[in-house]
């Protein structure tokens, strides 16, 4: 069994209740759903002013009504205190998702970046110490590793911020590393990079390239060869990171650039495999199987 089984197996015998907040989102309302469905008992706190009722009356159909009775959701903003102080009271974990994501918005109002942020984040973590949590995981984001370049990233490795968003999400983690050596809290940073799942909205300049995919695919304007080109970028990409890490210096007979080639070969097929995988997994979502046969099938040669 592995540790994620063994994790699981654990939450169905033991109900725990947590606090997620940004239940309406994208990411929370997927945190919701996983929870229930391990027999947990989880309170909800959004303001909808990105999330959606419609993100959590799916959760509630997938999840059937039993289960859904285990949900709690106060409708409130956490740059209110006394509304995250009644969320957190009789929480045992704290999953602190709420946030203004996107970059361009940070850049065009920086004021209400840092005050959903920053200060829904001091909020949330002071009533997560006041509550005594067990843990408190919040988002954090990969824009906090800036204009380092080293790659591939590590956690230690960060440069100067290119965006109030990213300010943001480093003052998080700044916050979160005091309250848990001030206050004892024990805090979990969790930087996002690309994330793709149910309930995405791919017209968000957030979403990835799979949100996209999948919404081109319900309206039936996604075509095979589109798929292709896409990992033809990705083939590139990964040659432009062979580069960037001095490889390119090794003349193309010996046999050490040899090994390299293949190794991109074999990365290639894992790519391949991959998104293969995933549209294995859309077509199980979307009524348009003759279109995933046509692209599996391409993908095949």
């Amino acid at each position: 069994m592995s540790p994620f089984q063994e994790l699981t197996a654990d939450l169905r015998r033991h109900q725990w209740v947590w606090l997620v907040t940004g239940t309406a989102g994208f990411i929370g309302s997927n945190l919701l759903e996983a929870l229930l469905q391990l027999n947990q008992r989880v309170i909800g706190l959004d303001n909808f002013s990105t999330g959606s009722q419609r993100n959590l009356d799916e959760v509630c159909a997938l999840v059937g009504a039993n289960r859904w009775r285990d949900y709690v959701h106060i409708t409130g903003d956490t740059r209110d205190l006394e509304t995250c102080h009644r969320a957190a009271a009789g929480a045992d974990f704290v999953l602190h998702q709420a946030a203004l994501g996107s970059v361009p918005r940070s850049l065009a109002d920086p004021i209400a970046t840092h005050s959903a942020n920053v200060t829904g984040f001091i909020n949330m973590a002071v009533a997560a110490r006041d509550a005594h949590v067990k843990r408190f995981v919040y988002a954090s984001s990969s824009s906090v590793y800036g204009d380092h370049p080293a790659l591939p990233k590590v956690e230690e490795k960060t440069g100067r911020c290119l965006s109030p968003y990213a300010a943001t999400k480093l003052m998080n983690e700044i916050y979160a590393d005091v309250f848990s050596r001030c206050y004892g809290l024990e805090t979990i940073g969790l930087r996002y990079f690309n994330v793709f799942g149910p309930r995405q909205d791919p017209s968000s300049p957030y979403s990835g390239v799979i949100a996209v995919f999948a919404d081109r695919v319900s309206a039936s304007t996604m075509r095979a060869n589109q798929l292709r080109i896409y990992l033809s970028v990705m083939g590139y990409t990964l040659m432009t990171g062979l580069r960037r890490w001095g490889l390119q210096a090794t003349p193309l007979a010996t046999a050490q650039v040899g090994t390299i080639r293949v190794r991109l070969l074999k990365i290639g097929a894992l790519v391949r495999v991959t998104v293969r995988k995933v549209w294995v997994r859309m077509a199980s979502s979307y009524p348009y199987q003759a279109l995933f046969s046509q692209v599996l099938q391409q993908l095949r040669t």
